[in-house]
């Protein structure tokens, strides 16, 4: 199964979904696959200004603890409470009920930087999904 096309990826495995004036980010099927059973998320960056390339938070799963990274400027506006509260629904559901944040981009055009779903599941010939 391909990742979904109507957004853009992070070498990180994040995913940057455009919807509107925001951008809602989360994590690929492909890093949830890796990371199996997610158990914590902390969003570091509650509310404020993200840069691309930094680090917005954590995610812990049974098999180790990862950073997660924006790969746009931005100011969050959101954070997906039901992730954080119960994690799970990031490993049933991480490209559409598990997203993590919504962030108004600073520059849109910064998410052309990142890679389409063909390039990312090109990276990763195992499949996403």
């Amino acid at each position: 199964m391909a990742s979904p096309d109507d957004r853009r990826y992070a070498e990180t495995h994040e995913w940057h979904h455009p919807q509107g004036d925001t951008v809602v980010i989360g994590l690929t099927r492909f890093a949830v696959n890796e990371l199996t059973d997610i158990t914590f998320v902390d969003i570091l960056k509650s509310d404020g200004q993200i840069k691309a390339g930094e680090s917005f938070g954590e995610i812990e799963s049974v098999k180790a603890t990862s950073e997660l990274y924006s790969g746009i400027d931005g100011e969050i506006v959101a954070v997906n409470d039901q992730a954080i509260d119960t994690p799970a629904v990031i490993n049933e559901d991480p490209h559409d009920q598990g997203w993590l944040i919504k962030v108004k981009p600073a520059d849109p055009a910064q998410l052309d930087k990142l890679m389409t779903a063909q390039q990312y599941d090109e990276t990763h010939p195992d499949g996403c999904c």
